[in-house]
């Protein structure tokens, strides 16, 4: 396998409580991968440990070939790697434009000397920055509101936005948590269109957290199964949707259409 992404014997505890026990998982460049389960199966606790947000009890992360175990979350984000949350996290009083504009910049900082003296660095990231912004918009479907209020926007349209912000930072690999949650069935099936085209033109590995099983088995090359913070299954969607310990654990007996 030929993987961007590699979770080596992962764990996370909170006093007694394991959150996360032991979990060791791939992700293929080029790929997109799902991580699903059950509430409080460990999902968001994985995202958290990958990206730096929270500090792993044991195990390691491997990222394009270099342990970022323990980095925070900035120095993940310069590597390559962006994330997304549950909740969008955006800058409600400023525009759409000025939001991407905030995530390009977190990948190419301006620096406090260029940003005060106005340096050719400066202005050559600033410019690079806005080109940035134009192509993610156009991506995502946002052209249109560009000079729109953020906290303004249709919730449908603040889930692409959390999505462009973690683009424009160029990130060869890209996390989501729970993107489609709370859009109805017409907006599900146009965003997993949006994926699948940013995957192709951005050259972008993705792994996903989704409770939308439709949206997940349509989407994944692969899929990681959690429950109560454990590994129960790793493969292809065909296989997760036959595996009975992810039926009796997840899915139900009904299975997923």
């Amino acid at each position: 396998m030929n993987s961007i992404l590699n979770v080596e014997g992962l764990s996370k505890r909170f006093g007694g409580l394991a959150a996360l026990s032991d979990v060791s998982f791939e992700v293929e460049r080029g790929h997109i991968s799902g991580i699903i389960g059950p509430n409080g199966a460990g999902k968001t606790t994985c995202f958290n440990l990958i990206t730096g947000t929270l500090s792993a009890t044991s195990g390691k992360v491997v990222f394009d070939g270099r342990e970022i175990t323990g980095l925070p979350p900035h120095q993940v984000v310069e590597r390559g790697l962006a994330r997304t949350f549950q909740a969008a996290t955006t800058f409600p009083k400023a525009t759409v434009r000025e939001n991407i504009l905030r995530g390009a910049l977190l990948r190419h900082p301006l620096g406090l000397g260029s940003s005060l003296f106005g340096g050719a660095a400066a202005r050559e990231a600033e410019a690079a920055g806005h080109a940035s912004v134009e192509e993610v918009m156009r991506a995502v479907g946002l052209t249109e509101h560009a000079d729109q209020i953020a906290g303004t926007l249709a919730y449908g349209h603040q889930k692409r936005l959390g999505v462009a912000i973690g683009l424009a930072t160029r990130p060869s690999l890209l996390l989501l948590d729970e993107p489609a949650a709370g859009l109805n069935p017409e907006e599900v099936d146009r965003f997993g269109a949006i994926l699948q085209d940013l995957k192709r033109d951005f050259n972008l590995t993705i792994l996903i957290v989704e409770h939308h099983m439709r949206l997940i088995m349509k989407l994944c090359d692969h899929i990681v199964v959690l429950d109560h913070g454990e590994k129960i299954a790793d493969g292809q969607p065909e296989d997760v949707r036959n595996d009975q310990k992810v039926i009796e654990a997840y899915l139900g007996a009904e299975h997923v259409e």
